[in-house]
């Protein structure tokens, strides 16, 4: 291993600009969340209500992702990136207006979160397309590192500042806040030089284009085992829909607690990913990818066992930093080996497998816990995410073996 500046591809101006937006793009959705999964556990007191969050949060995704790639690949990427913000903005003022004039039912939140995640169906493919072309090829793991360290430093910030301003101002304050950071996140995509993408001439806007990319998944037998071991884990280990529980019921830490949940977990992912990115190379990425994912799935174990408010921090920092481990030396890999042309289509599966697995496990783990309790179903994911990572490495020693050379040039 390596080691070099952790932050070297700020040096790049339109990386540097590219991240700031994405920060506070971050920070305002995360907060959303939160609040979104706290006024929805107030108006209904259900585990199953929390666990259909994930399902309509999923079904955009499942729907639009591999559009929004498609889309990616065939449009202005930067026309693409504030439409999408504007989108949100809306939606966000959209939840202000309708919790400040009482009309706040579930029905509503959830038509309101279906629209903002048909939204973040075109905007992840079209953010993450970019980032290779702002950076050089030799900088691409340091990028992609502070990507995701933006982006859990903003898990970090933002949940603290939803649960005091809940506390104070009630969920209407957060919903003001995100609409109020896109606004200025639109502001710096406007200052924002992205390179043209080249477009394949062979590639049409069509559903022969799609399968052209699942085809290229297919054939990679690293890829396939990777984004495979993404979905699963996540499906497993996922439950923070159920932290509100844990908060409320279990650990009765209220707003304030369950906005430290909620940012353990990525102050433990904030430690991994400067680490990461302080490394210029890293041998053996397969066994790493499997040992992180392993080491998440433990500490979720360890948190649903928990009634120590302290030790359940503790056990999410853990768990936040195996899956940061995880997820950045995935990202480096899909980024490397993915045609330019074809970045947002694989982008779109990417986030249809990424997203699919911790919302279709948040219904999971909505569904295990109303037939059983929350620590239970915390308990019962955090095994299958143990036993399916030692499956998946078992059957693809593709992964197992990988060490991580060919991605960056000497």
């Amino acid at each position: 291993m390596r080691k070099f500046d952790p932050f070297l591809s700020l040096s790049i101006r339109e990386y540097r600009l590219f991240l700031i937006g994405f920060f506070i793009s971050q920070m305002g959705l995360q907060m959303q969340i939160i609040a979104v999964n706290w006024h929805i556990y107030q108006i209904s007191h259900s585990a199953v209500i929390l666990g259909l969050v994930g399902i309509v949060s999923f079904a955009p995704m499942l729907l639009l992702s591999t559009i929004g790639g498609l889309t990616a690949d065939h449009v202005d990427r930067k026309k693409l990136l504030m439409a999408t913000q504007a989108f949100l903005a809306l939606v966000a003022l959209s939840f202000a207006i309708v919790t400040a004039a009482g009309t706040d039912s579930i029905p509503v939140i959830f038509i309101l979160l279906g629209l903002n995640f048909s939204a973040m169906a075109f905007f992840g493919p079209v953010r993450q397309s970019i980032i290779p072309d702002l950076v050089p090829k030799t900088h691409l793991l340091n990028a992609v590192s502070l990507n995701t360290l933006a982006r859990q430093s903003a898990v970090i910030i933002g949940p603290a500042i939803a649960g005091f301003l809940i506390a104070l101002y009630g969920v209407q304050s957060i919903y003001l806040f995100n609409s109020a950071g896109l606004i200025i996140v639109i502001v710096t995509i406007v200052f924002l030089k992205i390179p043209a993408h080249p477009h394949d001439k062979k590639s049409s806007f069509s559903i022969g284009s799609v399968m052209e990319s699942l085809r290229f998944v297919k054939k990679s037998k690293l890829l396939l085992s990777a984004t495979l071991l993404d979905f699963f884990a996540s499906f497993f280990g996922s439950a923070t829909s159920l932290l509100p529980i844990f908060a409320a019921d279990i650990l009765q830490v209220n707003a304030q607690g369950l906005g430290l949940l909620y940012a353990a977990t990525s102050a433990g992912a904030v430690i991994a990913g400067i680490s990461l990115a302080s490394l210029k190379k890293l041998h053996h990425y397969g066994r790493v990818i499997i040992g992180a994912v392993i080491m998440y799935g433990l500490a979720t174990i360890g948190f649903g066992l928990s009634h120590s408010f302290y030790l359940s921090l503790a056990f999410l920092a853990i768990a936040g930093a195996g899956d940061m481990i995880s997820t950045i030396l995935r990202n480096n890999i899909r980024q490397t080996i993915t045609p330019a042309n074809m970045r947002g289509r694989m982008t779109g599966i990417h986030i249809l497998f990424a997203q699919g697995g911790p919302k279709l496990g948040d219904a999971e783990a909505g569904f295990v816990a109303a037939a059983t309790s929350a620590p239970a179903s915390v308990v019962i994911g955090g095994i299958g995410t143990v036993a399916a990572t030692l499956a998946i490495s078992f059957f693809t020693p593709r992964l197992r073996k990988f060490k991580g050379h060919e991605l960056i040039p000497e």
